[in-house]
């Protein structure tokens, strides 16, 4: 089996695997004052200076959460809710995850919030668009860095630069840039970041929020955990892990990078004798590859590549169940193009290999007879 599908989720590092190993032999409980506790309390500390370090920010700033939907709903919901006196404007993309999107529809339909949501022009998020729709009541914008679907990368820090003269608080759903981008709030402008370990070879079920002013309602009520921003005890073995393998990708971004790319040159060359198109905007990050085919129907590729060991898929993982097609090639092409029938994803990691992506592309062609 060869696994192309990683914008959905990766493998776990070897790394994060050892230090998740040796967590487990910390059983305590973070909140108690005994030497068990304080073990485990050690470890929890380490790990959020740890994540800290890698966002150039201060421990504080940091909230251990359940993954990248718990991080954008907390943000989200949690200031908007919170700030609501101040004004009921939120401003959001089209292309945005529905992790991003339906919160702010769920604060439309029940809080009587108003949403702005940015419609993609030549395949871009335009700065001057994000410009044009603030206003005196905009109390939040929320823009991804990285699309999902399509690895476009979205101008966050001209949108951080522009928002340092607007008292609207400035959301990032970074889950796939977090490990493969360096991405750095605090000089960016960036109040919230929400980031998902199981995106950078850590473990599924944690992920982090960073916040510049822990200023919002909290998603979670109970314990007094997380510096009483979010109830319940912490996952302690899986926040460990995935410090581990935050800490590492940081360390190999540029080879990793050049390598995703090495990876994305091997593909195209390899299917140059077929007829395909790209959906993609620039800049772009050579981790995903949304491609398509003419008058070839994506299910049956994905079927047909499924069957001969090969994982991909069509879009976002949190939507593959669905019948819907992609709301972000919807955004991009019309509700109407065939390329929401023809496109298929294929997502890099760092532990994919060039002959990897060479048996693909030979698989691929036999399959579309070319």
């Amino acid at each position: 089996m060869i696994y192309l599908d990683n914008a959905a989720t990766t493998a776990l590092s070897p790394a994060a695997i050892e230090s998740m190993t040796q967590a487990m032999a910390v059983f305590g409980n973070p909140s108690s004052t005994h030497s068990h506790g304080r073990e485990a309390k050690k470890l929890l500390r380490q790990a959020r200076k740890d994540v800290a370090k890698v966002l150039h920010t201060q421990s504080k700033n940091i909230l251990f959460t359940s993954g990248g939907t718990e991080s954008n709903n907390t943000a989200i919901k949690g200031y908007a809710l919170r700030h609501q006196n101040q004004g009921k404007h939120i401003i959001t993309t089209a292309i945005e995850h529905h992790a991003v999107l339906e919160p702010v529809e769920y604060l439309v339909e029940h809080f009587g919030f108003e949403a702005t949501i940015i419609q993609p022009v030549d395949g871009q998020i335009r700065t001057e668009d994000i410009k044009n729709a603030l206003r005196s009541d905009t109390i939040l914008v929320s823009v991804m860095a990285v699309n999902n679907e399509t690895g476009y990368i979205l101008p966050i820090q001209e949108i951080g630069e522009l928002l340092k003269d607007h008292p609207a608080a400035f959301h990032v759903d970074a889950v796939q840039a977090i490990g493969k981008l360096p991405i750095y709030p605090e000089e960016w402008g960036i109040n919230f970041l929400s980031a998902s370990a199981h995106k950078f070879h850590g473990p599924k079920g944690v992920g982090f929020l960073y916040a510049d002013q822990m200023d919002f309602d909290n998603f979670m009520h109970g314990g007094d955990q997380e510096n009483k921003h979010r109830a319940g005890t912490e996952n302690l073995v899986s926040i460990v892990g995935m410090a581990t393998a935050l800490s590492e990708n940081f360390a190999y971004l540029e080879e990793n990078l050049e390598h995703a790319q090495q990876l994305k040159d091997t593909l195209l060359d390899n299917l140059t004798d077929i007829d395909y198109y790209l959906n993609e905007s620039q800049p772009s990050l050579p981790y995903v590859v949304n491609i398509g085919f003419p008058n070839q129907k994506n299910d049956l590729i994905l079927l047909q590549m499924d069957l001969n060991g090969f994982s991909i898929s069509t879009g976002s993982a949190c939507t593959a169940g669905a019948v819907q097609p992609s709301h972000v090639l919807q955004a991009l092409y019309g509700p109407n193009s065939e390329r929401l029938k023809e496109s298929i994803r294929i997502s890099v990691s760092d532990q994919t290999s060039i002959q990897e992506i060479k048996l693909f592309s030979q698989k691929l062609k036999e399959i579309l007879g070319g």
